[in-house]
């Protein structure tokens, strides 16, 4: 059974003796969580209706336009996308007003602010406050007004520093995070938990996914704030068109990482709706490791740079390994698809039709 609800049938809490919510907020009929998750048990696909509308939020970043492209590509037709000019999803009362006026039957929540180390270090009260009002609103209103399911998307950064490799679901909360990037971290489990008790105490259809380090058209490629991947192509694009004759990386390059094409992501998002309902989160990710010499010979191939590739060995490597356990998820039968070689050639394209120009 499907609950309806109005804007007014379930006004928020002001006082703490007020919070007995189980007896003032309705509840959806649907069956007992899971505690350790498992497939979807909607009966209902989510391919049955490709007329229901989706709320993508964050639609114009690497992950949210990959995802929109992907749903637009299986014939859905009624997404519903908004610009941070449009609704801001920090403002509660904003994102009221908008699921009470649009209803959407799916939510992904893919909106977030994100950044590099520098900006984690310089701004932790926006990053810690920003997304946890973004989570905390959408989550919740979506729940108010009907949804039929919401997907959370988080980072790898949620486990701890010195988590064991390959790293589990498990791993979350058993040890410290890294300190550049806690703030951020701490609000994305924020986000899982609070998936898990709107599930736990509202029987509310709210799954997260926890993917891996990711890269695509859309990426940023900021020559001071991008992640490795994008910060590479740059360079050596620079290298190769003012004709220099040698590029130099930090470190050593034998760190090793893992990287997921953000259309498989997409699929997996798909996968995800269609096939899980659980309370745990799951990790998404390639399952396959490349060293950072490798990925950057490979960059410097599909660029095209003929010059050398330095390795500045004074300069630090950072943790050695980082590989997300995504065992759980291909037990329920996804498996991505772009090899990274492919992945680059793609992203390298779209870097050139759109950041170069």
């Amino acid at each position: 059974m499907k609950v309806k609800y109005q804007a007014n049938m379930v006004p928020h809490l002001q006082k703490p003796e007020n919070l007995s919510l189980s007896s003032s907020l309705p509840i959806q009929d649907s069956p007992t969580p899971s505690i350790m998750g498992g497939l979807n048990n909607d009966s209902s696909s989510f391919f049955s209706d490709k007329s229901a509308k989706i709320f993508v939020a964050g639609h114009r970043g690497l992950v949210g336009s990959a995802i929109v492209r992907k749903i637009i590509s299986l014939g859905f037709t009624n997404l519903v996308l908004r610009t941070h000019s449009e609704l801001d999803l920090t403002r509660q009362s904003d994102v009221e007003s908008f699921f009470s006026a649009e209803r959407p039957v799916y939510v992904i929540l893919a909106a977030a602010k994100v950044g590099g180390i520098h900006a984690n270090n310089t701004y932790p009260a926006e990053f810690i406050l920003v997304n946890l009002q973004i989570q905390t609103n959408v989550i919740d209103s979506s729940f108010r007004f009907g949804v039929k399911k919401l997907l959370f998307l988080g980072s790898s950064c949620i486990y701890p520093k010195f988590a064991p490799q390959p790293i589990p679901e498990s791993s979350l909360l058993t040890a410290p995070l890294e300190p550049t990037n806690e703030w951020y971290a701490v609000a994305k489990i924020a986000g899982i938990k609070m998936c898990q008790a709107y599930r736990i105490q509202y029987n509310f259809n709210a799954i997260s996914g926890m993917p891996t380090n990711l890269y695509g058209p859309h990426d940023n490629f900021h020559p001071e704030n991008s992640h490795v991947l994008p910060a590479l192509m740059r360079r050596f694009h620079e290298a190769k068109t003012s004709k220099a004759k040698e590029v130099v990386v930090w470190g050593t390059g034998s760190p090793l990482r893992e990287f997921l094409h953000v259309d498989d992501l997409a699929d997996a998002v798909v996968f995800m709706i269609e096939n899980y309902s659980g309370l745990e989160h799951l990790n998404v990710g390639s399952g396959k490791e490349v060293t950072i010499k490798e990925l950057a010979e490979l960059v410097k191939e599909v660029v095209g740079f003929e010059g050398d590739l330095v390795w500045d060995s004074s300069k630090p490597d950072g943790t050695p390994r980082k590989l997300m356990d995504s065992s759980k998820l291909a037990v329920l039968g996804f498996q991505p698809k772009v090899e990274l070689k492919d992945g680059l050639v793609d992203t390298y394209k779209w870097y050139l039709e759109n950041v170069t120009q």
